[in-house]
C-alpha cells in the first residue's frame, strides 16, 4: 500500500512569467536581472531571493531562435525574389550579417522565457515540495 503526499501549490502566471523572462527580468518579482553575464542565470534573484540555478534551459533557446530566424531570412530571402531582380552577393550581404547577429540579441530573451516557463510550470527543482538532492545548500 502506497501513501500519496500532496502539497498545494499556489500557481504561478504562466504569461505574466514568461514576459518577464523575455525582457531579462525574474520570473517571480519582474525587477532583478536574470542574468549575470551574457547568457549566465543568476543563482538567485538580487531582489526578491527566489532561486534560478534549477533552470535547464540547455538546448532550447538556440534551437527557438534557429526557427524564428529561419522564417524571418526564407520570408525576406522570398520577398527579395518576388519583387525584384537581385544578384547572389546581394544575398551574402544583407543575410549572413543578420543570420550572425539577430540569434545574438535573440538569444538571452529567449532563454529568459524558457527559464520563466520552467519556473511557472515547477519543472526541474522550481517546485519546493521537490528539491533537486544535488541543488547547492543554503547558507
Amino acid at each position: 500500500m502506497t501513501v500519496e503526499i500532496t502539497m498545494e501549490r499556489e500557481p504561478r502566471p504562466l504569461l505574466q512569467a514568461v514576459g518577464k523572462g523575455l525582457r531579462r527580468r525574474c520570473p517571480r518579482c519582474g525587477q532583478g536581472k536574470l542574468f549575470r553575464a551574457y547568457l549566465k542565470v543568476n543563482d538567485r534573484c538580487p531582489v526578491c531571493g527566489e532561486e534560478l540555478h534549477h533552470h535547464r534551459a540547455d538546448d532550447l533557446p538556440p534551437y527557438i531562435s534557429i526557427v524564428i530566424l529561419g522564417h524571418i531570412l526564407v520570408g525576406l530571402m522570398l520577398h527579395m525574389e518576388m519583387t525584384m531582380s537581385v544578384q547572389p552577393y546581394v544575398y551574402l550581404l544583407i543575410m549572413v550579417p543578420l543570420a550572425v547577429f539577430l540569434p545574438l540579441i535573440m538569444l538571452p530573451s529567449i532563454k529568459g522565457a524558457v527559464v520563466s516557463l520552467q519556473w511557472a510550470n515547477f519543472m526541474h527543482g522550481f517546485d519546493p515540495a521537490h528539491r533537486d538532492p544535488a541543488a547547492p545548500e543554503e547558507t
